[in-house]
């Protein structure tokens, strides 16, 4: 039977990869640009996305929400000063840290009780998680698609479809 959840994070770690290699291509100046826009710059975009996929894994793996905040915010000023190859080797490593949870679960509709201190207590499980870091990341690459186009470039096709078109 095909887990739902673990297809579409696979189609998540594909998209990051779609944007990321089409970051690649662009002049290197693109990435750290500050502009007016949803977030100050690419960079800042996509290290948000990566620390929330962070914080979700820790918070889906048993840690408290609290202890998940406290690590990503440690670590958000380094992220977003990362050049595009290094960030492309962190999305690589927490996505394979992602499949070697995911892989072990014999119960993705487990639930979990996450307790956020900006919207309170949930009952969630696994999967739904794991889907809410796929949209999450789908809003967001949204966002910097906007972003090089308000720069004056082309973004690439990073839609469910294609995906599994390629697959």
């Amino acid at each position: 039977m095909i887990d739902h959840a673990l297809k579409m994070y696979d189609y998540h770690v594909w998209a990051n990869k779609k944007m990321i290699d089409r970051l690649k291509e662009l002049p290197e100046d693109i990435y750290n640009k500050e502009i007016q826009s949803i977030f100050p710059s690419i960079s800042k975009a996509l290290s948000h996305i990566y620390l929330a996929d962070h914080l979700w894994l820790d918070v889906i793996s048993g840690k408290s929400m609290n202890e998940a905040f406290a690590f990503t915010n440690q670590l958000t000023e380094q992220m977003e000063s990362k050049r595009i190859e290094e960030m492309e080797t962190m999305f690589f490593d927490l996505s394979e840290r992602y499949k070697a949870f995911l892989n072990v679960q014999e119960d993705m509709e487990k639930v979990i009780v996450v307790d956020n201190p900006y919207a309170g207590l949930l009952e969630t499980s696994i999967s739904e998680s794991v889907l809410h870091v796929v949209s999450h990341g789908s809003y967001h690459r949204g966002n910097i698609a906007a972003m090089l186009r308000q720069q004056g470039h082309a973004s690439i096709m990073q839609d469910y479809g294609l995906y599994l078109y390629e697959k």
